[in-house]
């Protein structure tokens, strides 16, 4: 439902009717699907979030506060039980929101009519700067890595080094197959707030067919049968009241619980102004290249940026390398030390030294990841790679009517 905004704006998904199925789906997935307008553009199937996993063996009730996850962390890490306290993986903005909405951290605000208001940028909140501090303290005693990376974060919770982690029902598969003796909590700590994600249905208005396609929505897809296989395929809490209902897992149930308080992703475009700004801004305060004020005051100053179009025009390369150039961290759509230069004969260059090495890299645009080129050219195509046997000065030339790159080395 995140690519509901840009998918509207652009006019590419037509409002849906349900009539007399609408009130057989739970209704925070209803909310997901409907837009700032005010119509519903989605048939929700699915939901996801969060849940709050625990080693039953090292713990037996699970912690009520983030405080007291870090005190148990130090009991049994004193005891020689554990390496950690919790880990949190790849991408902590989303990863970690429960901590920051723990807080009072939060994305954006909402207007007088419970819309998302992108105005209202809450990256350097004070429950947000007080959320990215607690981590950073977490990590300088020694509870927490300061990678967010997810095999780290899984495998110190499958081989028992760690008794706390966060994880979604995408992981479920893998969490029972390590064998790790485990029970997911009905709330998080603090009555922390996830992020509530919902896969459904969206209609394409320029089909030659749109009348049939909702009737296919409400007359087929959302009928007991169709719904439950759907939820026996994906192993996510179905939207479906009927089948939600009937759930007997243990594991889903307690997340659909911890997910009561779920904040629906925003389907605002402006989200997508956020991702990188928000996670590169935790990482660098975590890791001590900056304070958790400093951090999230320039990750928010980034985003209403990007908002207010100042990057647009900005051709970036984003990837591996960007660490040694001056960059806060990799992956960065919008740090200047990438952005390429305009040349009379209308090519982009960027001309960097770097350290020998393995290097992968894509053409970001306008200062985030919404429109972004691969090695073959194509929006959204696989990662440029490339090797340096030794350090190496590196000219990158990018054709901005074929996005492709040419890199040269000397």
């Amino acid at each position: 439902h995140d690519w509901l905004g840009a998918l509207i704006e652009s006019g590419l998904v037509a409002p849906i009717e349900l009539g007399d199925v609408e009130d057989q789906f739970v209704q925070s997935t209803l909310d997901a699907f409907t837009y700032t307008d005010g119509n519903l553009y989605g048939l929700p199937y699915a939901s996801e979030n969060l849940g709050f996993f625990y080693n039953t063996d090292l713990v037996s009730e699970p912690p009520t506060t983030w405080d007291e996850v870090l005190q148990i962390g130090r009991d049994l890490q004193g005891e020689g039980l554990v390496e950690y306290a919790t880990a949190v993986s790849t991408g902590p903005l989303y990863n970690a929101l429960p901590i920051q909405t723990a807080f009072g951290g939060y994305i954006f605000g909402r207007d007088d009519s419970g819309a998302w208001n992108a105005d209202d940028v809450g990256l350097d909140s004070a429950g947000e700067i007080d959320a990215v501090a607690w981590m950073t303290a977490a990590v300088e005693e020694g509870l927490m890595p300061e990678t967010f990376d997810y095999e780290t974060a899984h495998s110190l919770f499958e081989t028992g080094q760690i008794p706390f982690l966060m994880a979604g029902p995408w992981a479920l598969d893998r969490i029972r197959a390590s064998g790790v003796p485990y029970a997911v909590a009905e709330s998080f700590p603090d009555n922390g707030a996830p992020f509530l994600g919902v896969q459904g249905f969206m209609i394409n208005p320029f089909s030659d067919n749109v009348l049939l396609a909702q009737a296919f929505l409400t007359e087929f897809v959302a009928t007991q049968d169709v719904m439950q296989k759907l939820y026996e395929t994906g192993l996510r809490p179905s939207a479906y009241i009927p089948v939600l209902e009937a759930t007997d897992d243990p594991d889903l149930r307690a997340m659909g619980l911890a997910g009561a308080n779920a904040m629906p992703m925003p389907n605002i475009p402006e989200m997508g102004s956020v991702w990188s700004a928000a996670d590169n801004g935790i990482t660098l305060a975590v890791t001590g290249e900056q304070t958790a004020e400093e951090a999230m005051s320039d990750a928010a100053e980034q985003v209403r940026a990007l908002i207010r179009g100042a990057l647009a025009g900005m051709v970036n390369l984003p990837g591996t390398f960007q660490d040694q150039v001056g960059c806060g961290a990799q992956w960065d759509p919008a740090c200047q030390a990438t952005g390429m230069a305009e040349g009379d004969d209308g090519l982009y260059t960027l001309v960097v030294d770097l350290a020998a090495g393995d290097y992968e890299f894509k053409v970001a645009l306008d200062g985030d990841w919404t429109t972004n080129y691969g090695s073959d050219g194509a929006q959204d195509g696989p990662n440029y790679t490339f090797s340096l046997a030794s350090d190496s000065t590196v000219t990158f030339t990018y054709d901005p009517d074929t996005h492709l790159i040419d890199i040269a080395t000397e």
